[in-house]
């Protein structure tokens, strides 16, 4: 997951413990991109505001990587511009997933977590 705000990195990373996920957190673009090559996850939770490279091109760069798990977005953002996001993330052929607005509860996201864990067990 990607977020530049320390303190909801850490809660969405103590959500997805919490649903049988082990979290790698990255607080911004090269961190996130050296960990997705080297890492391959298999799931994505992004922020659209982030310093240095944006949702948007957080989007590219999944779809440019081939990546094929889900991708959650959780921002702030108005909701128009994170349909606009979500439907830009399918566009690319991202598995997009969500989205949910911040501030955001935890049960909101374990019940999107929960739901995909049986298609990432391998």
């Amino acid at each position: 997951m990607i977020d530049d705000e320390p303190a909801l990195a850490a809660y969405l990373a103590e959500a997805a413990r919490l649903s049988g996920y082990k979290p790698l957190v990255a607080i911004d673009d090269q961190d996130f991109k050296a960990r997705l090559v080297a890492e391959r996850p298999q799931m994505v939770a992004l922020d659209l505001g982030m310093p240095g490279m944006d949702g948007v091109e957080l989007l590219r760069f999944l779809a440019d990587e081939r990546f094929a798990f889900p991708v959650l977005i959780i921002s702030g953002f108005d909701r128009r511009v994170l349909e606009s996001a979500f439907r830009l993330g399918e566009a690319l052929g991202l598995q997009m997933v969500g989205p949910l607005e911040k501030p955001t509860r935890l049960d909101d996201i374990a019940d999107i977590l929960n739901a995909l864990r049986p298609q990432l067990v391998s």
